[in-house]
């Protein structure tokens, strides 16, 4: 029991009491269990996929299996610890690969994919195929790269500040110039949303990181206080939106002028009663080849399962290269396919969110932040950032309660595994 106990800690879960969904039974022998955290407006896009995937008569089918991405990510290790239930196939986000495999939950892809000459990074999204490589091998195929950018209101941003349209790019700076003028007739400027990615993209803007090592947090830094200091001094100076508020009903009332968000949104906001527009999230400079986008990538993986044949895996490898030639329908859900064909579509460059892989020094600025660690800082900040926002934590208190506890987290999990190990090694020695 303690074993497992441990891994699930590892992986950042609170409870132990949620198990796979569906029964444990084997999949059939010729059909795909497809675990994914897609139960939004972007599953429809997902089984539009699929079933044509499937109709083009595939030795093995898909079977899709959407749920939420918390229950989905509790239910992973119960179900791989313990033998039973386990999906063939499954999608996760980038920054929890390492931790996977760290685990030894991941199969490595390598023997699978070598059958399969155009799954190479020549055809990819480098920043997307780079996160599935771990110490030589291959643990992950990328279905895309999202980010979160800038919605602006085109209208609003012609009236105060037409000049900051010039290029791709709009700074901190301008977006104070332009809500500095709006406020003025009670229009609020930019939009107070998820803190996670704002705080990353700053914090890297700011040149901090949030490990040096890839293990020991550095996040009592100056590059961290500066980022928060940002965000907080928009608030207090009276250009977001107040807390309680919500800015995306704002920005579609025509009450706010700038909305960052995750390209994801488009799906609720094309019904909006005018052409949003859609640029780089905000940045402290206006330098592209400077530029951060925070983003993570839904990925592939297949955890390790005794009860999935080789034809099996191979099979899921190959709904993985159909779908290289066949994601335009998960672009129209609002995400940036990781394949590189959909750049020769007209239709997908039609698409807003189609710049962010347009170029190379444009994809360049996606940036996802993979520290084995994300997930304890993401808890940080989503839980205390706001409170920095409206003044109830100092911004340098901040930044030292994230460093330890971080760190405190870091060290649970590096005693937990020490004790696991203990327990496996007197297991072995008492065999002998």
């Amino acid at each position: 029991m303690k074993n497992k106990v441990m891994r699930l800690l590892s992986l950042g879960v609170a409870s132990l009491s949620l198990v796979a969904c569906g029964n444990n039974e084997k999949s059939a022998p010729n059909e795909i269990t497809f675990w994914n955290p897609f139960v939004g407006p972007d599953r429809e896009n997902m089984n539009a996929m699929i079933d044509e995937y499937n109709s083009t008569d595939p030795e093995f089918t898909i079977t899709n299996v959407s749920m939420e991405e918390g229950d989905m990510y509790t239910k992973i290790p119960t179900v791989v610890n313990s033998g039973s239930g386990i999906p063939d196939l499954n999608i996760v986000h980038a920054e929890r690969i390492v931790q996977y495999k760290d685990t030894n939950m991941l199969l490595p892809l390598d023997e699978y994919i070598s059958d399969f000459s155009e799954l190479n990074e020549n055809n990819y999204i480098s920043e997307a195929w780079n996160i599935g490589d771990i110490e030589g091998e291959r643990y992950s195929l990328p279905l895309d790269i999202h980010t979160f950018g800038l919605y602006y209101n085109p209208d609003l941003v012609k009236k105060y500040g037409p000049e900051i349209l010039d290029d791709n790019l709009i700074t901190y700076d301008e977006i104070r110039e332009v809500s500095e003028k709006a406020v003025d007739d009670g229009i609020n400027g930019i939009g107070i949303t998820w803190v996670k990615p704002t705080f990353m993209s700053l914090l890297a803007q700011h040149g901090g990181k949030m490990s040096e090592d890839g293990k020991n947090p550095t996040l009592n830094t100056q590059a961290s206080i500066d980022s928060l200091q940002l965000l907080h001094d928009l608030y207090v100076d009276g250009l977001t939106n107040e807390e309680g508020t919500d800015p995306m009903q704002m920005f579609l009332n025509n009450e706010l002028v700038f909305f960052p968000e995750g390209i994801w949104m488009q799906n609720t906001m094309r019904d909006s009663e005018f052409e949003y527009g859609l640029t780089n999230f905000p940045q402290i400079t206006d330098d592209l080849s400077n530029t951060i986008n925070w983003a993570s990538s839904h990925q592939f993986v297949m955890f390790n399962n005794d009860d999935r044949s080789e034809e099996k895996a191979r099979g899921a490898i190959e709904f993985i290269d159909w779908l290289r030639d066949n994601s335009m329908e998960w672009a129209k859900a609002g995400q940036i396919p990781a394949t590189l064909n959909l750049l020769e579509e007209e239709e997908y460059l039609e698409l807003p969110h189609s710049f962010f892989a347009e170029t190379p020094e444009q994809a360049d600025t996606l940036t996802i932040f993979d520290y084995k660690y994300n997930g304890y800082v993401s808890e940080y900040i989503d839980s205390n950032v706001l409170d920095v926002i409206f003044g109830r934590l100092s911004p340098e208190e901040a930044a030292d309660e994230m460093q330890r506890e971080v760190t405190d987290k870091i060290e649970q999990d590096s005693t937990g595994l020490q004790e696991e190990a203990e327990e496996e090694t007197e297991g072995e020695e008492s065999e002998e």
